[in-house]
């Protein structure tokens, strides 16, 4: 198994793989160009946006600044929209359904590291996947955790460390996010 597809397993993996490291900096590359395209220049950010991620809807928009780790392992619906800032790093897939908002600073992980320090010293680390459904608004500065399974029509509230799945029409907030209103 290569170290590409033992990430995308949520295996122990190397990121100093040759072949992710050419993912990485191609990535890097890409958004390093994004993030200095005039705003005022739609057609140029959707046109790179979608060469950066895996594969998105026709209707695209993200607010420059924007990082992440690979790109291609992003896939997002039909009207998603990040706003400033957004980082979402996909050593493994990062999956984000259609009608989606995320406002400034959201920080989505797939990306971990062992528990065992033996471990986090040999430069391995873990991915596991984040699914985000359909109709989803996060708030401000609201981070997802790997291995997370949001709903459709769920709304996350600022600052929400959102560290467990959760259903469909809740809003949920806090640190670790709870339910707070079922809608």
């Amino acid at each position: 198994m290569t170290e590409r597809e033992k990430s995308l397993a949520g295996e122990l993996y190397s990121p100093a793989d040759p072949e992710l490291r050419k993912l990485h900096l191609r990535a890097r590359k890409l958004f390093g160009k994004y993030n200095k395209i005039d705003p005022s220049n739609d057609k140029k950010l959707n046109k790179l946006i979608k060469k950066i991620f895996g594969s998105t809807g026709e209707k695209v928009h993200v607010q420059p600044p924007f990082y992440c780790d690979y790109g291609i392992n992003i896939s997002v619906g039909e009207n998603f929209f990040a706003n400033y800032g957004c980082i979402i790093l996909d050593v493994n897939r990062v999956t984000i359904g259609k009608n989606c908002m995320l406002a400034p600073n959201v920080k989505i992980f797939s990306a971990t590291h062992p528990v065992r320090a033996e471990d986090r010293y040999n430069g391995v680390e873990y991915g596991f996947p984040v699914t985000i459904g359909d109709n989803c608004w996060i708030g401000g500065g609201a981070i997802i955790n790997p291995g997370v399974t949001i709903g459709n029509n769920v709304v996350v509230g600022s600052g929400s460390v959102v560290t467990k799945n959760f259903g469909d029409n809740v809003v949920i907030a806090g640190n670790p996010a709870k339910i707070i209103k079922h809608l």
